[in-house]
């Protein structure tokens, strides 16, 4: 992740299974609600927010405990303003590196690729569907299904990203791997939904 060191789970690691991923635009803003999945499918309580200005992605991302903004709680950071293909550092509050992740942007031109990493793991996600893939970069299609599928490097299932045709504004998020920290795959989701536009 970072140059000549190995990254170290944070003591305060957080596992959740399967959380959303709420979008709402704004005029000039995005902004990123990540709320707890229930176990019978419904939504939970909010566990962090972000608020971002359009086209302005290549700042930090921070993401809060509330409304108030009070309390930042984990955030993620492009590694070079000018190449967006370096990558984004992901920091908990202390500001201690927990994740790391990038588009691979020649892989990406037909099929969006990224490739992840923490403590104890590195990975690969790509749109599940290359049909859905092209369509998305050649038709304005906003109804279009989006499905990634992130993998190991040892081929296992470390978390997959799911928005269904009819929930625009929503990601479903399932992380089946509990090294990877809830924040870790939150802002891999986040980053996701924005660079795929790029």
């Amino acid at each position: 992740m970072t140059e000549n060191t190995t990254p170290q789970p944070p003591s305060d690691q957080m596992y959740l299974p399967r959380f959303f991923v709420k979008q709402k635009f704004a005029m000039t803003t995005n902004r990123y609600d990540i709320v707890e999945a229930t176990p019978d499918g419904g939504e939970g309580k909010l566990m962090a927010l972000a608020q971002q200005k359009r086209l302005a992605f290549k700042e930090e991302v921070t993401f809060y405990t509330d409304d108030t903004k009070v309390r930042p709680v984990f955030s993620f950071k492009a590694r070079k303003r000018i190449d967006l293909n370096s990558g984004y550092d992901i920091y908990d509050e202390s500001r201690q590196q927990i994740g790391f992740f990038r588009k691979d942007f020649g892989a990406s031109l037909l099929r969006s690729t990224f490739h992840v990493e923490g403590p104890g793991f590195t990975g690969t996600g790509q749109e599940r569907s290359q049909l859905v893939a092209i369509l998305r970069r050649f038709t304005d299609l906003p109804f279009l299904s989006v499905h990634f599928d992130f993998l190991s490097a040892e081929g296992t299932p470390l978390m997959s990203v799911d928005r269904q045709f009819k929930l625009r504004d929503r990601y479903t998020v399932e992380v089946p791997d509990s090294r990877v920290d809830f924040r870790v795959a939150a802002a891999i989701a986040v980053g996701l939904d924005a660079l795929m536009q790029r």
